[in-house]
């Protein structure tokens, strides 16, 4: 039986991005990435425009002023998602 060499989604994206790269081209994505802007611009426009009109698009909302709740304290020992925190 084969072993089968575990990737991550990232990686297997990145694979298949480049394989459709050398079987159909660049101008592909060129052509793609244009029909895609064209149909954001037809279900979107009246809400571009508005954010256009008040300066650029609104920040998401921190899910305490979504939900109205404030987030629950980190316990103490826990770490950051990069890992290099300390307990206080």
């Amino acid at each position: 039986m084969v072993d089968k060499e575990e990737i991550t989604v990232a990686e297997a994206g990145r694979r298949g991005g480049q394989s459709t790269l050398e079987r159909q081209g660049a101008e592909f994505f060129r052509k793609i990435g244009r029909k895609g802007g064209q149909r954001t611009a037809e279900l979107y426009r009246d809400l571009l425009s508005e954010f256009a009109r008040r300066g650029g698009r609104p920040r998401r909302p921190a899910l305490e002023e979504d939900t109205g709740e404030e987030l629950p304290e980190k316990k103490e020992g826990t770490r950051s998602a990069s890992g290099n925190s300390s307990p206080v």
